[in-house]
């Protein structure tokens, strides 16, 4: 008699043949704005209030308006700011959705900050800098200590503990 395998544990069981599974990482988080001018407003926010070093600039040769930054955080993080092309940004909407708005695709960056007094503090800075606050500090239901501002396009950037 042939006895069937735990479906509970079958996929837990290694195969002889089996590829060790992968652990990816996110490597960086890309954001779009319209234009040069927005894209060095956004360069500066994050090297200012978070403490980002910016690369140099990229400029297409095949894709005339597109230009890039890389920021890098402390620690480790990265962050990809990148203008639409020219032959996108004519046609791009010139509405954004409201930033409590759910919608498709991107949601927030979460910056972790480490600890709550953080959290406060940054908030109270940015705040006192004219940053806009979209949401206080505060404990959320899922257990995590947050604050939600929003960059010079309106991106949502979640500060945690």
């Amino acid at each position: 008699m042939s006895v069937s395998p735990d479906p509970r544990t079958a996929a837990t069981v290694p195969h002889a043949d089996a590829q060790p599974p992968i652990s990816p990482r996110i490597a960086h988080v890309a954001l779009w704005t319209r234009d040069v001018e927005r894209l060095e407003r956004l360069r500066e926010f994050y090297e200012r209030h978070f403490g980002a070093r910016a690369g140099a600039p990229y400029r297409s040769a095949r894709r005339p308006g597109f230009v890039s930054y890389f920021l890098s955080f402390a620690s480790g993080a990265q962050l990809e700011l990148m203008t639409l092309p020219s032959d996108v940004a004519t046609e791009a909407p010139h509405t954004t959705a409201a930033a409590d708005e759910p919608r498709s695709g991107y949601a927030h960056i979460a910056l972790s900050l480490g600890a709550a007094e953080s959290v406060d503090a940054l908030t109270a800075q940015l705040a006192a800098a004219g940053v806009p606050v979209l949401s206080a500090p505060r404990w959320t239901g899922d257990g995590f200590y947050e604050s939600v501002v929003a960059d010079p396009d309106g991106n949502v950037v979640e500060l945690t503990a």
